[in-house]
C-alpha cells in the first residue's frame, strides 16, 4: 500500500527520540493507572453495604470484601512500581542489544553451522528473554500465591505444586515458541512488503491449530477433565444445550480445586463440535439450578454470536497492528535509538513497534471493555428470557460472596478496567427483588449442608 510506505518514510526520522517516547508512554500509563487506582481505594474503604445489596450481604461479609480489594490494591500500586523500574531499566541501559549478542555468542559456541542466522538468534533471543521476565516476576507471583491469596483464604496451591506449575508452563514455552516464531520470521523475511496478509492469515490459522491441541495436549498437563457424573445437573445441562441446539460434544468437570478457591465455567470448541468445562468449585458451593443458570449466561454468549462478533474484531485488530507493523519493520531511526546500529532484528523490531503502539492498546482495551460489558448485559437478558431469571441472580450474589469480589466501584476506575458489569448493575438490569440474604451452602463432612461466607469460590467475572 502506497499510504503505509509514505507513513514509513515518514516517521524514519534520524535522532528522533524514541527511547524518550515509549518511555513517555509507559510513565504516562502508569501515572493513568495509578490515579485510577487512588480513586478505587476510596472506595474501598467505605463502611457502609450498597444499598442494592444490604439485605443479601451481611457487614461481616463486605467488611472482608473490602480489605480483599484494598489487599489487592495495595499489591497492584507496589508491583506496578516493581515493573515499572524494571522497563526504565531494561530500557536505559540497552538490554536488549546486549541480549541479541549474548543469543548469538551462544549459537556461535555451543550450536552447528547449520543453525546460524537471524531466525535462530530470534529463538535463543526470545527464550532468553522469558527466562529473564520469569526471574524477575516471581517475588510478586510468590507473594500474590502464598501471601495475598493465602491471607483470604483462595489459595490451595502447594509449593511443590507451584513450582511444578512453573516448570511445566516453562517447557511448553520452549516447546511451541520454536516453530511459531520461525514461522512468523519466515513469513516476514519471504513475503515482502505484503507480508502483513500472510502473517494475519498465518495467525488466524495458529488460534484454530491452539483451540485443537489445547484440551488434548495442554490442559491435561496442569488439571484433570473428568466426565461429569450422571444425575440431574448433567440432565440440566444437556437438555439446555439441546434446547439451544449448542453443538455439546463433552461435558467436563475441572480440578480448580487443587489450586484455587476460585470457580468458573466456560466452553471451547470448533464450531461444530464444543466441550463444556464446570470447575468442581462451583458444583460444590452452587445449587444445581444455579450452575444451570450460569452456564445458560454463558451460552447466551455462543447464542447472540458474541464469541464470533469477539473473533472477528480480534481478527481485525491483528491485521491493524500487522499492516502497521510494516510502517516500522525498516524504521532506521528507531532501531538505532535502541541500540542496534547495524542489524535490525524482525523481532526486536516488533517488540519495539508493540511499544511505540502502547497508546492505541489503551484506546482499544477501554473500546473492548465498553462493548464486553454490553455483551455480558446481553447474556443476562439470555439467561433472564430462559426463565433463569431468580438463579442467575443468586448465583452471581453467592459468587460475589464466595469470592470477596468487589462490591461497588468508582465509575472512572470500572470503566477503564472492568470487561464485565459490577453487581450493583447486573442486579438492577435483572430487576432482582431481594428475598433476605444470599449465602454459599457446601457439605460438610457428615454429610449435612453448612453456611460457607468465609472462603472463596466464586469468579469476578461470570
Amino acid at each position: 500500500m502506497e499510504f503505509l510506505q509514505r507513513l514509513a518514510r515518514f516517521l524514519d526520522r534520524p535522532l528522533f527520540p524514541w527511547k524518550k517516547l515509549i518511555i513517555g508512554f509507559s510513565l504516562a500509563n502508569y501515572f493513568i493507572e495509578g490515579f485510577l487506582g487512588y480513586r478505587q481505594y476510596q472506595v474501598l474503604k467505605k463502611t457502609k453495604v450498597p444499598k442494592v445489596l444490604e439485605h443479601e450481604v451481611s457487614q461481616e461479609v463486605f467488611d472482608k470484601s473490602q480489605a480483599y480489594g484494598r489487599a489487592k490494591a495495595k499489591f497492584e500500586f507496589f508491583s506496578g512500581i516493581y515493573g515499572q523500574i524494571q522497563n526504565i531499566l531494561f530500557y536505559q541501559f540497552d538490554v536488549l542489544p546486549k541480549l541479541w549478542s549474548f543469543a548469538g555468542n551462544l549459537l556461535v559456541r555451543f550450536a552447528p553451522a547449520r543453525f546460524s542466522g537471524e531466525i535462530s538468534q530470534s529463538i535463543v533471543f526470545v527464550l532468553s528473554f522469558v527466562v529473564i521476565s520469569q526471574i524477575f516476576s516471581l517475588p510478586t507471583s510468590l507473594y500474590h500465591t502464598f501471601v495475598l491469596e493465602e491471607k483470604f483464604g483462595f489459595n490451595k496451591s502447594s509449593a511443590k505444586l507451584w513450582i511444578t506449575d512453573k516448570i511445566k508452563s516453562l517447557f511448553l514455552t520452549f516447546v511451541l515458541t520454536p516453530p511459531i516464531l520461525a514461522g512468523f520470521l519466515a513469513i516476514v523475511k519471504e513475503t515482502g512488503n505484503q507480508f502483513f496478509y500472510y502473517l494475519w492469515v498465518f495467525v488466524a490459522g495458529l488460534q484454530v491449530v491452539m483451540i485443537t491441541i489445547y484440551p488434548i495436549f495442554i490442559l491435561p498437563l496442569f488439571n484433570k477433565l473428568s466426565p461429569l457424573e450422571e444425575g440431574e445437573l448433567k440432565s440440566s445441562v444437556e437438555d439446555l444445550a439441546k434446547k439451544l441446539k449448542f453443538p455439546l460434544s463433552e461435558l467436563h468437570v475441572i480440578d480448580g480445586s487443587k489450586r484455587s478457591a476460585h470457580s468458573n465455567a466456560y466452553f471451547f470448541g470448533m464450531p461444530w463440535k464444543k466441550h463444556i468445562v464446570i470447575y468442581d468449585t462451583l458444583i460444590e458451593k452452587s445449587e444445581t439450578q444455579e450452575v444451570v443458570a450460569v452456564l445458560a449466561h454463558e451460552l447466551g454468549h455462543w447464542k447472540l454470536g458474541h464469541t464470533t462478533n469477539l473473533f472477528g474484531i480480534s481478527q481485525a485488530h491483528f491485521f491493524a497492528i500487522f499492516s502497521l507493523f510494516s510502517v516500522f519493520i525498516n524504521n532506521n531511526s528507531l532501531y538505532a535509538d535502541f541500540g542496534f546500529h547495524t542489524v535490525h532484528p524482525i523481532i526486536v523490531g516488533f517488540l519495539l513497534f508493540s511499544d511505540v503502539l502502547g497508546p492505541t492498546d489503551t484506546l482499544i482495551k477501554l473500546g473492548m471493555n465498553v462493548l464486553s460489558r454490553k455483551f455480558e448485559f446481553q447474556a443476562d437478558e439470555f439467561a433472564n428470557k430462559l426463565g433463569y431469571n431468580a438463579e442467575l441472580a443468586r448465583s452471581l450474589i453467592k459468587l460475589q460472596i464466595q469470592n470477596l469480589s468487589t462490591m461497588d466501584a468508582d465509575w472512572m476506575f470500572a470503566t477503564y478496567h472492568f470487561s464485565h458489569p459490577i453487581l450493583t448493575e447486573r442486579l438492577k438490569a435483572l430487576n432482582w427483588q431481594s428475598t433476605g440474604k444470599v449465602e454459599g451452602k457446601e457439605k460438610a463432612k457428615d454429610g449435612e449442608e453448612k453456611i460457607d461466607v468465609a472462603t472463596a469460590t466464586g469468579r469476578d467475572e461470570l
